[in-house]
């Protein structure tokens, strides 16, 4: 080290070394808190999902008994509603810094212009696919909850790792050889004065 050995560069070492852990143990906390939300926004996400996957399955069947009654090109022509007016609400929220967001379809369509071979197939379908819409938007909102959250718990980790690893070992490697030096001045001054008396 390229410092001049004193009792207050080890006093400052010290408390420099306390602030550190105080760092590393609110690290390991927001750790903590960071994986318990995790785990509840993956519960939310796999509730979503398994949602989503059977308004697609109700969705996919709707679109095959509307194929079989239109054709293909019948149903690619049956008007769909109007989403241009559709509105995504978003309910922020913070955890521990990581802005995270509920989000849910409001104002979904408006109604579409009357068929001209109107069919229940084709209204369903229609209504399904519409639902399969409603349920993606809170579904893409807990997948990106879950990104932010991974992205900070990862960050937190490695700075952790960085005090507890790096950080604090050299501190502690600094402060047990100034204060050997010290030792060692000590017995210096302390064999010099035997000598001169």
């Amino acid at each position: 080290m390229d410092v001049t050995p004193t009792r207050s560069v080890v006093l400052e070492l010290k408390d420099e070394r306390r602030a550190m852990h105080e760092g590393y143990v609110f690290l390991d906390e927001k750790c903590l808190l960071l994986a318990g939300e995790m785990l509840r926004e993956l519960a939310h996400y796999a509730a979503l999902q398994r949602g989503v996957m059977a308004a697609w399955g109700i969705a996919v069947a709707a679109l095959q008994a509307a194929i079989m009654r239109h054709g293909l090109d019948g149903l690619q022509v049956y008007p769909p509603l109007d989403l241009g007016h559709a509105d995504v609400r978003r309910t922020p929220r913070s955890l521990m810094g990581v802005r995270l967001q509920e989000a849910a379809l409001a104002a979904l369509a408006r109604p579409a212009p009357p068929a001209v071979d109107c069919s229940p197939e084709a209204e369903a379908c229609r209504r399904a696919f519409v639902h399969l819409v409603e349920l993606t938007v809170p579904f893409a909102s807990a997948a990106g909850n879950l990104e932010r959250l991974s992205l900070e718990y990862r960050r937190a980790v490695r700075r952790a790792r960085a005090l507890s690893d790096v950080l604090l070992p050299e501190l502690d490697r600094d402060v047990y050889e100034i204060e050997t030096r010290l030792e060692e001045l000590e017995q210096e001054d302390a064999i010099s004065m035997r000598r001169g008396r």
